[in-house]
């Protein structure tokens, strides 16, 4: 059994979503987790606050939608505030049609989580009143904190990430990597891999800006 990690304010979530059926082999849960949460955890910026990232991050992502052939149309405003999909995915049981749906609703067709709430709930057939009672449930909002509670456990930082044997595998560009671990999982057991692994730090940057 994988995890796969995700969060909808991220476009690579999208992107690794459509390319999930690559996994061969892999019986996937699907695990909605607060990003916010993992950079706050990690003492992080995600790559939307730092101004010259968020600029390339954009064009990256639209460039890397358009060789993998992938519909995608960034939403109004971004960042934005995903708490409500991403409980609605939980209330919906974060199975695959439903997130596809969302993520389609934000990425593909460009829909604000917020303003065009009642048609992303509609998308996984529900009325916007009936998204709106489920998301707030305490059972649903004690979910998405297990779920980020147990990605930090497990070390993840980022999102998309992929777990499978306890081996991470973060964002788009791992789909790869993790195909191959699932085909052969002595893939990190040779003597650089294993090497790499436990590599020590040469040198810490002081923390609180430059000395």
């Amino acid at each position: 059994m994988a995890d796969w990690y995700f969060d909808f304010i991220s476009p690579f979530a999208y992107l690794q979503f459509v390319r999930l059926g690559e996994l061969a082999g892999a019986r996937l849960r699907l695990r909605p987790v607060l990003f916010a949460g993992l950079l706050q955890h990690w003492g992080q910026l995600g790559p939307a606050e730092i101004p010259a990232k968020r600029r390339f991050t954009y064009r990256h992502v639209l460039w890397r939608a358009r060789t993998l052939g992938v519909a995608l149309r960034f939403p109004p405003a971004h960042p934005f505030n995903p708490l409500g999909v991403l409980r609605l995915a939980i209330a919906c049981g974060a199975q695959r049609e439903q997130v596809g749906a969302l993520f389609d609703g934000i990425w593909r067709d460009g829909l604000d989580p917020e303003a065009d709430w009642d048609a992303l709930c509609a998308s996984v057939a529900l009325s916007g009143e009936q998204g709106r009672a489920m998301i707030g449930s305490d059972a649903v909002k004690t979910a998405l904190r297990a779920n980020t509670e147990q990605a930090i456990a497990a070390g993840v930082f980022g999102v998309p990430t992929l777990v499978v044997g306890g081996q991470l595998f973060w964002g788009v560009d791992a789909t790869e990597m993790a195909t191959a671990y699932l085909g052969d999982r002595a893939l990190f057991d040779d003597g650089e891999m294993r090497r790499v692994s436990t590599l020590p730090s040469g040198r810490e940057r002081p923390r609180g800006g430059r000395r």
